[in-house]
């Protein structure tokens, strides 16, 4: 089926209309609301550390949440006694927090930048095939000298 704007199964509330009518979905959208306000919740408490975190589960008064690294984890551990008293106050009986990192991979990292190209003077460039020539013919300065030999005909 292709996604148009004019099919009201993929506005949002077409898509829960649509889960609602599946019993083994429907089941789960009432957890789904839960979490999702939980998570709201917790974004409201701790703008700053929360924002790469993620509610995982929330069941007997347990708030399991995702952290994508140790360093985080280690900061927000100690905050949770000021989150677990906001999400009191706002009505969620939240009587312990645990944390499990999981790291995801990065997709929004940046693309590397591009490679520099450095111009090396002339002077330079004179030295370094000083260097290559005045080099001993052996076989410990063979990697030197092709390297160095690669350098000057790159930059010449």
């Amino acid at each position: 089926m292709k996604k148009t704007q004019s099919n009201p199964l993929f506005s949002p509330t077409g898509a829960v209309d649509y889960l609602r009518t599946h019993d083994a979905i429907a089941t789960l959208l009432p957890t789904v609301k839960r979490l999702i306000g939980l998570q709201a919740d917790c974004n409201a408490a701790l703008p700053a550390m929360f924002h790469d975190c993620k509610v995982l589960q929330f069941d007997d008064g347990t708030l399991v949440l995702s952290m994508p690294n140790a360093a985080l984890a280690a900061k927000l551990k100690h905050q949770l006694p000021k989150l677990q008293h906001i999400l009191i106050q706002s009505g969620w009986q939240v009587e312990a927090i645990r944390m499990k990192i999981q790291m995801r991979p990065n997709f929004t990292a940046p693309a590397s930048s591009p490679r520099k190209n450095l111009i090396l003077p002339r002077l330079a460039i004179t030295a370094l095939s000083t260097l290559s020539d005045g080099l001993e013919k052996s076989t410990r300065n063979e990697a030197l000298k092709s390297a160095l030999l690669t350098m000057l005909s790159r930059h010449r």
